[in-house]
């Protein structure tokens, strides 16, 4: 298949999923860039549903930077304790808030690089951000994603950053967006990592990994 058959389509599977999710955007509840930041930062191999039960609690008491600065550590940890990994979060949290303050004016910076530097910010979560809060194109890299992605014939890597930059060349600008929102989706749908059902999947026709048995 040529390069111009593939971004073909993959852009008409992007498309049969856009009706099928019509209204698919962030679980993770959120009133700011600054909040999407920390919410994105809790949910690493965490749940989205948790980390919305979290930060009802946590950012009606922590509404700034300074805020996660001004505490003992060991309180935040107990904050965010149901999160898991939270010794882990709270350093980055700290880090995170700390450079902010130091390079932004306390600001979350409305660019994927700058947002990419901050301490304890991967390229997923600055990818969330960039694209949730500011509507920079960009495209964040999760498990559904990676599966997806590798199911589907774009990619043969687990490789986050190879697996976005190759959607980024196989999709127009403005999918890429809603691109991890429509994988995500689907995947916890009716692309399930250990049992699909292939024979509900509205792009079965694309999916070289499509199986007839049941």
């Amino acid at each position: 298949m040529s390069e111009q058959e593939e971004k073909k389509r993959a852009k008409k599977i992007f498309d049969i999923l856009s009706k099928e999710y019509p209204n698919v955007k962030s679980a993770l509840k959120f009133s700011s860039p600054f909040e999407l930041l920390i919410a994105t930062i809790l949910s690493a191999q965490c749940t989205d549903e948790r980390v919305n039960i979290v930060t009802k609690d946590l950012f009606a008491k922590y509404k700034e930077p300074k805020d996660y600065l001004n505490v003992p550590k060991e309180e935040l940890e107990k904050d965010i304790y149901s999160t898991g990994f939270y010794r882990m979060k709270a350093k980055n949290l700290r880090t995170c808030c700390k450079a902010l303050l130091e390079r932004h004016n306390g600001n979350v910076p409305a660019d994927f690089d700058a947002l990419s530097q901050l301490p304890g910010v991967g390229r997923k979560t600055a990818a969330v951000v960039a694209g949730n809060a500011f509507g920079i194109p960009a495209i964040a890299v999760d498990t559904h994603v990676v599966r997806l992605s590798n199911l589907l014939g774009f990619v043969d890597t687990k490789n986050p950053k190879k697996i976005e930059l190759r959607l980024m060349e196989l999709l127009p600008k403005d999918y890429w967006i809603k691109a991890t929102h429509l994988l995500m989706a689907h995947g916890r749908k009716i692309c399930i990592a250990r049992r699909p059902k292939c024979f509900d999947c509205v792009i079965s026709n694309f999916c070289p990994n499509f199986t007839t048995s049941k």
